[in-house]
This record gives C-alpha cells, structure tokens and sequence, in this order.
C-alpha cells in the first residue's frame, strides 16, 4: 500500500524547534521515573542504616571506594530530580487553575523552575554540608 505523496507528518521533535516548555515537559516525565530510581537508592541506605553497624559498614565501604562518588552523583541528581518535579508539579496546580498559560511567561517560568531547581540542590548540598 502506498503512502499518499501530500499526507501530513505526525507532530515529533524533529517537526518543532525547541523551547524552555518543551524541555520542561520532558525533563518532568524523566525526573518522575528518576524519582523511583533514587527512592530506591534512598530505601537500601536506610535498610542498611536500620540494619546495624555491620550492614552499614557494606554502604560505608562502597562509599568510600571508587564506587562513593558515582553514589554521591546519585544522590546529587537525585536531589534535583525531586526540587525540579515538585517546581514544576506546583507550576502544573497553577495552570490546572487555567492560569499561565501565555507563551512568552510560560518559557520564561520554565526558565525559571529550571534554575530554581539547582539553586535548590546547591543549597541543600553545600549549606547542609554535604559536599
């Protein structure tokens, strides 16, 4: 069966050029299912933390070999991963109020909750001490 010559293309990244709304949509689907990574990541540190000195001892060890800095990456990103989803989750209850949705003010807000988002994970790794 042969394709019409004039049949529109489905709508695909390679069909819009790009802005601060788009990435953040995406960027908010990636950061949901980051969220379950580092939730898991975060429940066998407290298995372990729970556990007793011995079983602590197996995180302690990873962390302080070659593997503690991929884990501190970890939890780094994980970090941003839940400021930025809950950012742009309250931007979502604000335009689930039918409000904000102008073009110029919308990118400029993702602009915004983009940036906000790493403040807030420099903020609670450098000011806690972390890093």
């Amino acid at each position: 069966m042969a394709t019409k010559p004039h049949q529109p293309l489905s709508p695909h990244l390679q069909n819009w050029r790009w802005h601060a709304t788009m990435a953040t949509s995406i960027l908010h689907r990636a950061t949901g299912v980051a969220n379950y990574i580092g939730a898991i990541l975060v429940s066998v540190w407290l298995v372990l933390l729970a556990a007793g000195p011995d079983a602590y001892a197996v995180w302690e060890g990873l962390n302080a070999g070659p593997l503690g800095i991929l884990i501190t990456a970890a939890f780094i990103g994980f970090t941003f991963s839940v400021a930025f989803h809950l950012l742009n989750g309250v931007r979502h209850l604000v335009w689930d109020a039918g409000i904000g949705f102008d073009a110029k003010g919308s990118n400029l807000r993702s602009w915004m909750i983009m940036g906000a988002a790493v403040g807030f994970t420099a903020g609670i790794w450098i000011v806690g001490g972390l890093v």
